[in-house]
């Protein structure tokens, strides 16, 4: 190989690795330790800890490793009604059963009330108010008073990611946040 040529394929290399890094450092997000990434290791400011997102496996979720254990909870309770059917008004009961089926907030609201985020199931309306603005390192409600569902450790929890004929409510597609109110609990 000439010299010319050489030089050409190194600078093509530099550039490629150039635009690969900075795509993904663009991601991390200065305030907050929000988390912005599309998957794989997040990029964090230097005072955060990176975090790795879940994993969807044939329709279940496994938390990263590294998830605070009210991420786990909330995971494993998602998990555990991930295929029950929608049900207009479903989880909205005090008991902790499991129901025939969940509507989106009575979704929501039985894997946060595993992780000890809530004390009671609440409807998608008062979610828009619920407790810190904005997104959280590991949970983000999205909510609004017709319609609501969550982010967890980069997974969307959302009804409308089932079908009519079933599915699953976990996704790794986010659908638009336009018109929900965004909130996180503090710390999370």
């Amino acid at each position: 190989m000439n010299t010319s040529r050489a030089s050409a394929v190194a600078a093509a290399f530099a550039a490629i690795a150039f635009i690969a890094f900075f795509s993904f450092a663009g991601h991390a997000q200065a305030a907050g330790c929000k988390d912005a990434s599309s998957g794989g290791l997040t990029l964090a400011p230097a005072d955060c800890k990176p975090v790795k997102k879940a994993r969807l496996i044939r329709g279940i979720a496994y938390a990263p490793d590294n998830a605070p254990a009210a991420v786990k909870r909330v995971i494993a309770a998602a998990n555990r009604i991930r295929l029950k059917p929608y049900i207009y008004g479903g989880g909205h009961t005090l008991s902790r059963r499991l129901q025939a089926g969940y509507d989106c907030s009575g979704s929501v609201s039985y894997a946060l009330r595993a992780g000890g985020f809530i004390s009671y199931p609440m409807p998608s309306g008062s979610f828009t108010n619920w407790k810190q603005p904005g997104a959280g390192k590991w949970i983000t409600t999205y909510a609004n008073g017709g319609h609501m569902y969550m982010i967890v450790a980069g997974l969307s929890f959302d009804t409308s990611n089932m079908s009519s004929s079933g599915g699953n409510r976990w996704s790794t597609s986010i659908r638009s946040s336009r018109g929900f109110s965004v909130r996180h609990p503090g710390g999370f």
